[in-house]
């Protein structure tokens, strides 16, 4: 390989690299926070102290995804493993589709489309693992389970930041309105993801954190058996309705399998 080659690629991993540290941040400042809530037996009320940390204002997008992934070659659990979950209007509740041909790039499988148009929206069909290879290339790690909860609370100690009244939850998340998942829901202009920022945010100004993708988090909940690999996500996600999954809150914590891909899984990074 000459040397002017090997210049040009080095100039490329540079900047797929910046594309990533382009992520814009906010600073939580050190200290004691409420979290949880009186009624939850997984995040139960209690008062933590946090050093300061920061925390994207939005989730790591397709283009910041595909910018890792030109510099690295990664190949993601999904592509390996030629297994991702995803969804289509019809199915009963909970139900979902294992489709072969689904991974990042073809989130809901490739009969379904692919991201060339949506590369502002959050990255999906991805794994807990390959969210590690990413942060540990850009620089950044998953948010602990406390600090997601403290950035998404923005000081406020009920159930959303605005207070326990779900019913603006359409002004800040993209959801699922529908009663039912057998039809499509299109009534906040989008049936799946939509672009990060597309909702208001909340009041320290980070989007996306009820809503859109459910969010990976790193760290356990006292339920967690000793050496579980079981891994959280936070937030809810576009799937989310109030009468299925209604996660898209400061107070649930889902989990599941360290490998495990879905079309309405993503994150966001802090440092």
């Amino acid at each position: 390989m000459s040397g002017r080659l090997l210049y040009l690629l080095l100039l490329l991993s540079i900047g797929n690299n910046l594309i990533a540290q382009t992520q814009q941040m906010i600073t939580v400042p050190e200290g004691t926070y409420t979290v949880g809530d009186k009624h939850s037996i997984v995040n139960p009320f209690r008062k933590v102290h946090l050093p300061a940390f920061e925390i994207a204002v939005t989730e790591v997008t397709n283009r910041q995804f595909s910018a890792f992934v030109a510099a690295t070659g990664y190949i993601t659990d999904a592509e390996k493993r030629h297994s991702s979950m995803v969804f289509e209007p019809g199915l009963e509740e909970f139900r979902w589709i294992n489709d072969s041909t689904a991974s990042w790039r073809f989130p809901n499988g490739v009969s379904r489309g692919g991201i060339n148009d949506k590369m502002d929206h959050p990255v999906t069909a991805i794994s807990y693992s390959d969210v590690t290879a990413y942060c540990q290339w850009a620089g950044y790690r998953l948010p602990t389970l406390d600090e997601w909860e403290v950035a998404s609370r923005a000081n406020a100690t009920t159930r959303y930041w605005w207070g326990n009244n779900r019913d603006l939850i359409g002004e800040y998340a993209n959801i699922w309105h529908g009663r039912d998942h057998l039809q499509a829901d299109s009534s906040d202009g989008y049936m799946y993801t939509a672009p990060v920022a597309s909702f208001k945010p909340n009041p320290w100004g980070l989007y996306d954190m009820y809503g859109n993708v459910f969010e990976f988090c790193s760290g356990h909940t006292k339920h967690d058996k000793p050496g579980s690999t079981m891994i959280h996500a936070r937030g809810g996600s576009w799937w989310c309705s109030k009468n299925s999954c209604n996660f898209f809150n400061s107070v649930d914590i889902g989990g599941q399998n360290l490998h495990a891909s879905f079309s309405n899984q993503g994150f966001r990074v802090a440092r």
